[in-house]
Parts: C-alpha cells; sequence; structure tokens
C-alpha cells in the first residue's frame, strides 16, 4: 500500500488551530471592535457537553453566538468552555474544536466549515474506511437569522441590520 499525504486532515487541525488561538486570544484581552463569532457545533458529539434542555431541543447541532455577553471563556487543547446566555439563563457549554461545523465572523466576512464526505452523500460505510475529510473552506459572512436558538447578544435591537450574504460551497466550483 503507498503513502499518502492526508491533506484533508492537516487542513483541518491547522484551522481548529487557528480558532484556538483566536479564542486564546479572546480569552485573554477579549473581543475586540465589532468581532463577533457564530460557532455551529455538532451537539451529538460524544466530548460535547451542554445541558440536557439544550441537546434535547437542537439534538444535531446548534450554533451559538459570542458577542457582548460571555462568561469564563477556557480554552483547552481539545475544545473550550464557554458560559452563554440562553433566554436570560447563563448555561455553561464545553464545545471540542472537531465538533465544530462552522466558525463565522461577520464582522470582517471571515468563516470556516468543516465538512467530512458524509456530509456530501449519507451512505453509511460499510467497508470500514477511514471516514474521508475535506478540506475546509472558506465562509462570507453571513446574515444572523432572527430565530437563532442561542445568543450572548442581549442589545441587538440598538445595531444595525447585518449585511446579506450567501454560504457557497467551493465544492459546486470544482469540476
Amino acid at each position: 500500500m503507498s503513502r499518502t499525504i492526508d491533506y484533508g486532515n492537516l487542513m483541518h487541525e491547522a484551522m481548529r488551530g487557528l480558532i484556538r488561538e483566536v479564542l486564546e486570544d479572546v480569552s485573554a484581552n477579549g473581543l475586540p471592535g465589532a468581532h463577533h463569532f457564530f460557532i455551529t457545533f455538532d451537539t451529538s458529539h460524544p466530548d460535547a457537553e451542554l445541558a440536557d434542555w439544550l441537546s434535547d431541543r437542537y439534538p444535531g447541532e446548534m450554533t451559538v453566538v459570542m458577542q457582548h455577553w460571555y462568561d469564563n471563556l477556557d480554552v483547552g487543547a481539545e475544545g473550550f468552555s464557554v458560559t452563554l446566555n440562553f433566554g436570560d439563563a447563563p448555561e455553561p457549554l464545553y464545545i471540542p474544536y472537531d465538533a465544530i461545523k462552522t466558525f463565522v465572523d461577520p464582522s470582517v466576512e471571515f468563516g470556516l466549515r468543516f465538512e467530512t464526505q458524509g456530509d456530501q452523500d449519507e451512505e453509511g460505510d460499510a467497508g470500514g474506511e477511514k471516514e474521508k475529510i475535506k478540506p475546509a473552506t472558506t465562509l462570507p459572512a453571513i446574515k444572523p437569522e432572527p430565530s437563532l436558538p442561542a445568543t450572548s447578544d442581549t442589545e441587538d435591537d440598538a445595531e444595525p441590520p447585518a449585511k446579506d450574504a450567501e454560504i457557497v460551497s467551493l465544492d459546486s466550483f470544482r469540476k
């Protein structure tokens, strides 16, 4: 069997390292300027920790917002913990980096999407092969939906609405 370079997994590791570095800086210095994050993660990931009522309400994935109110941001090697406000009820979360599906900072139109081959075709892997990882793609800024499930932003009405943007996967342009 010939050896190959697994660029997909290497790219994912690098992008998760970038997220860790950004969160470490925010933990030490706070969010600069208008920066804020939309983080979508797999709530069924075995190492994700969230309140039972949140995992019941969001059994597959959940998007959280780190903006005006967040507390106890603790960044580790495998994931981070943070307390966010869910309808005026602070809830602690632990999010492993490999549970993150998207990480977006709309203030600077930066985003990452982590995709696996299973995201494109939902067929099971009967051959027992290792899951194929596709390279992370960058995303344009997104407009927050009014029904975002969780937010730390308590001053939404004071800010102008975000500009519209469309999320496009780079795979649609590949031949």
